[in-house]
């Protein structure tokens, strides 16, 4: 089913939008959550908590991109999930992809302003980058993928992915203080 009649059901509160989501999307949602918590059956809960939010959440929003939207509350429940259950010292590949990636932020702590323009901003830094240094920071800051993953994809050595990270990493802190994002 195309994305537009799966949005009328959820408007129409229709409770097969769910289960028509879960059939165009699921094994895609599955994916995000099974890369960031590793765990069958946490990865399924995850799912079931992503259908209850996009129900929630859809009326009043109206996603232009589904699967993107269904992405995003995926990745962040499994997230959560991982940050609730690093007390017991699990999820350490997502915790250590999470603590690379505030490397980067110049002050971190700082509020932020003006999320439309740290949106802009990332964005832009992205579209800035040739394809393989986007993909590869892609698939381990928003996929939480593991660098010998994304070194195995992408047929490359991990040093090799280890250093791209790196370098893009620092080229991302330096362009958010020139934008004057989190200053």
């Amino acid at each position: 089913m195309e994305d537009e009649k799966i949005l009328a059901l959820y408007w129409k509160r229709d409770e097969g939008a769910i289960r028509e989501t879960e059939e165009k999307y699921g094994k895609y949602c599955y994916t995000v959550a099974y890369n960031i918590l590793r765990s069958r059956e946490d990865s399924e809960e995850c799912l079931n908590d992503t259908w209850c939010t996009a129900w929630g959440a859809i009326p009043p929003h109206r996603p232009t991109r589904l699967q993107s939207f269904l992405a995003r509350i995926t990745r962040n429940i499994a997230v959560d999930r991982v940050r609730y259950a690093s007390a017991e010292k699990r999820g350490a590949e997502v915790e250590s992809c999470i603590d690379e990636y505030w490397e980067c932020i110049p002050n971190g702590d700082a509020p932020i302003d003006d999320e439309v323009a740290l949106r802009e901003a990332i964005n832009a830094f992205l579209g800035g980058l040739d394809t393989r240094t986007r993909v590869i920071f892609m698939r381990r800051y928003w996929y939480s993928m593991s660098v010998r993953d994304i070194a195995r994809g992408m047929r490359l050595s991990e040093g090799h992915v280890s250093v791209i990270l790196h370098r893009t990493r620092s080229k991302f802190k330096d362009y958010l203080t020139k934008e004057g994002i989190f200053i």
